[in-house]
């Protein structure tokens, strides 16, 4: 078997057995990709690629200016791959088990404050009023104003929202399903303002004649048939610009940290996070231990009576 056909057989068993996203997919694919471009210029397969090839991929990267996390992410990938070979008897060994990922200092996700997250509102919503010179016009501002009202009230990833299907509003639940990682569903709260806004746009889409068997609430003319992460993030720096909020701190990403440490700030629990962000493991949900700390700091502080004052 080819190299090339490994790569196939690993990507068609991470979509078919473990329910791998599209996006993940592609990312893996882009990754052995590489590292198979690598080690054809060392006259080595990818079946027969040892420890120090592995090592040597690695240094590589350093080379070429890959951050610490992005090599951890690349090796993560050469991990389940090699996993996978190794279970289905296409090589002897597992060649990435004795290879340490790049050290990398823990980083703390960019935070918007609350007053940065009600002006970007307060500017869409106000830009979504109008006036219009085209029904696209008035789709469009509405359109950054619901995603952004949406993104900031529910925490979901941006994948998931771009790709809400237009069934979303269907019945008068206070909660959406929403379709995460592994294709697993989970229950959103949604707010009366995010479910005002949602409901004006798709009722703006309708009056616009662009409702006709619509599949995705947020609908394009392009390959994925709705709109996209890139687009998404492009007219949030717009936004950002015109809210006078510094545009290297805001992404679709961003809107969802400042959901999740809003909500910690104003005492919900990290397990209730966990749940909502859709994270497998609470460890991924513990990135923001540093808002808990701040806030058990201020309460010790307020109440303690040897407290500074």
């Amino acid at each position: 078997m080819s190299g090339r056909r490994h790569i196939e057989s690993f990507l068609e068993m991470m979509a078919a057995e473990r329910g791998a996203a599209d996006n993940t997919l592609t990312s893996y694919a882009a990754d052995l990709d590489d590292f198979s471009e690598f080690l054809g210029s060392r006259g080595v397969s990818v079946a027969a690629a040892a420890q120090a090839d592995i090592a040597a991929y690695l240094g590589d990267l350093t080379r070429r200016g890959f951050a610490p996390a992005s090599q951890a992410r690349r090796l993560s990938t050469l991990r389940q791959f090699h996993g996978f070979l190794y279970a289905e008897g296409l090589r002897p060994d597992d060649p990435t088990g004795a290879v340490d990922a790049p050290r990398q200092a823990a980083s703390l996700p960019k935070i918007l404050s609350r007053a940065e997250v009600d002006r970007l509102i307060e500017t869409a919503e106000r830009a979504a009023r109008g006036p219009f010179d085209s029904d696209a016009q008035r789709l469009r501002a509405l359109r950054i104003y619901t995603l952004v009202e949406v993104a900031y009230a529910t925490g979901m990833r941006v994948s998931e929202l771009v790709g809400l299907p237009a069934s979303v509003l269907r019945g008068d639940l206070p909660v959406i399903v929403v379709r995460g990682k592994g294709d697993k569903e989970r229950m959103i709260p949604l707010s009366e303002r995010a479910r005002a806004a949602l409901a004006g746009y798709l009722a703006a889409s309708v009056a616009a004649g662009r409702n006709e068997e619509r599949k995705w609430l947020f609908a394009s003319h392009g390959t994925s048939g709705h709109f996209t992460r890139q687009a998404l993030g492009r007219d949030l720096k717009d936004l950002a610009i015109a809210a006078s909020v510094e545009p290297a701190k805001v992404s679709p990403h961003v809107l969802r940290h400042a959901f999740a440490s809003h909500i910690l700030q104003n005492g919900a629990d990290l397990r209730v996070v966990q749940e909502l962000l859709g994270h497998a493991d609470i460890s991924t949900t513990q990135i923001y231990t540093h808002v808990l700390e701040e806030r058990l700091k201020a309460v010790v502080n307020l109440h303690h009576p040897l407290a500074t004052p």
